[in-house]
């Protein structure tokens, strides 16, 4: 694993002075200790639990702001151990590791509540790429972050860091998933995405992920930013979604 401290990559949500702090938890002592090695060399603060009922104590007493599980733990599983630690800590970002790789392991991991999921063995920079992205969605920002991301297409507004989503200045609510999926669609403005891809990029769904849910939670998000305005988002017949910041020309 590549440990080498990397200033260019350096994690940016630490550059005003506040460093996440990251609660590892795996049975295998030396792959946490070597994970969270890894992690402070990059400039994260982190700490460490080898099962389940250890993680739910530090996680009440050191107060992460995400929590790295592995699944297969003694004394108490990772899935249980992640229930127990979000029932005081409801929005903190989880990410799952774990040994299985079948599809239906997957979706249980995600259907349990995790936000993202990882098999071993893993790539260490795809970990802090995947911590850095759920940390950025849960609103994680340094102490003094002087500006923060602003998307915008049309009329449409998303303050990304705040979460706070409004469309020719009326407030607009949705919940963590439509969020996701408004703010992919926004980042690629203009772009055909397909379902394959939304999948991928909103739900993680590398491995094979029905397709409907995209269909459902386009529907979901078409009711609250299109049913009173200008339609943003379009579909492409046998292709995907895109969310057009200009009239499309026949």
């Amino acid at each position: 694993m590549e440990t080498e401290a990397n200033p260019a990559r350096a994690f940016g949500l630490a550059r005003a002075g506040q460093v996440p702090r990251i609660l590892i938890v795996d049975d295998e002592k030396l792959l946490a200790d070597l994970l969270a090695q890894a992690l402070s060399i990059q400039g994260w603060e982190t700490f460490t639990a080898n099962d389940g009922f250890q993680a739910v104590q530090l996680a009440r007493k050191q107060r992460p702001d995400a929590v790295v599980m592995d699944v297969m733990m003694p004394v108490m599983d990772g899935f249980e151990a992640m229930e127990r630690i979000r029932r005081e800590r409801e929005d903190i970002p989880v990410l799952m590791l774990t040994a299985k790789d079948a599809i239906a392991d997957k979706i249980a991991g995600l259907r349990s509540g995790a936000d993202d999921y990882v098999t071993k063995p893993f790539d260490l920079t795809e970990v802090e790429l995947r911590l850095e992205a759920l940390l950025r969605r849960s609103g994680f920002a340094g102490e003094n972050d002087p500006k923060e991301q602003v998307l915008r297409v049309k009329d449409l507004e998303m303050k990304v860091d705040s979460r706070q989503v409004s469309r020719a200045g009326k407030p607009i609510e949705l919940t963590k998933t439509e969020f996701e999926l408004c703010r992919y669609l926004m980042e690629n403005c203009d772009r055909v995405l397909s379902k394959e891809q939304i999948l991928d990029a909103v739900w993680h769904f590398d491995f094979g992920g029905k397709a409907s849910v995209v269909e459902l939670y386009i529907s979901y998000l078409r009711k609250k930013i299109d049913q009173e305005a200008e339609p943003l988002i379009e579909t492409v017949r046998a292709v995907g979604y895109v969310m057009r910041s200009e009239q499309a020309r026949g």
